[in-house]
């Protein structure tokens, strides 16, 4: 075969490598993180078993979509204090949110019994896209429905989605702007910012 010709097969195979490299990472992907495959809602309550209390209650409502807005929501940071929290702001319409969620879902179940996970639905017009949304998409920690937005603003101090706020146990939150690439990403930011270093 003539030297020219194999570099051209080489090149073209390079290509394509690289195109099914980026289709991998493209927003909705079905990735965990890491490459791997989603954990489904079994293996989170699995990796959550022996969690104290105050979360396991909360693993108890997850995937469900709350109401009751601020009122509701200060109540549940109420009953995890003494533990760190992190808290997602997505909506099931934000392309963003949705490549980070698989992620989210992963850490959670890995951190959960530590860390306290919280959702925040925000900007989604459809309660029953966002109830969609979540059967696709298991997490082992509840959101709180915001069709206006309101309560999403007032947590995050944005109206932009997707939004997380950290808050540790001692000191002032941290609020992360966009979107979290990868699982190494926002494990990073919850031992920072979430954890105290």
């Amino acid at each position: 075969m003539r030297p020219r010709r194999l570099l051209a097969i080489l090149a073209s195979l390079a290509a394509l490598a690289l195109i099914a490299v980026g289709l991998t990472q493209l927003p909705g992907s079905s990735t965990g993180g890491r490459g791997q495959p989603p954990l489904t809602a079994a293996q989170q309550r699995a990796l959550l078993v022996g969690s104290p209390p105050a979360l396991a209650a909360l693993h108890r409502k997850g995937g469900r979509l709350l109401s009751g807005g601020s009122a509701s929501l200060h109540a549940e940071l109420a009953a995890l204090r003494g533990y760190p929290v992190v808290i997602n702001k997505w909506a099931s319409w934000c392309v963003p949110c949705r490549a980070e969620f698989g992620a989210f879902a992963r850490v959670a179940a890995e951190y959960g019994r530590r860390v306290a996970f919280l959702g925040l639905d925000s900007g989604d017009s459809s309660r029953a896209d966002a109830l969609r949304f979540l059967r696709s998409h298991p997490v082992s920690y509840p959101s709180y429905y915001d069709a206006s937005g309101a309560l999403g603003l007032q947590t995050t101090d944005s109206s932009f989605t997707p939004v997380t706020v950290f808050i540790p146990v001692h000191g002032p939150p941290f609020i992360y702007q966009g979107q979290l690439p990868s699982t190494a990403k926002l494990e990073e930011e919850i031992k920072r910012y979430a954890l105290d270093g």
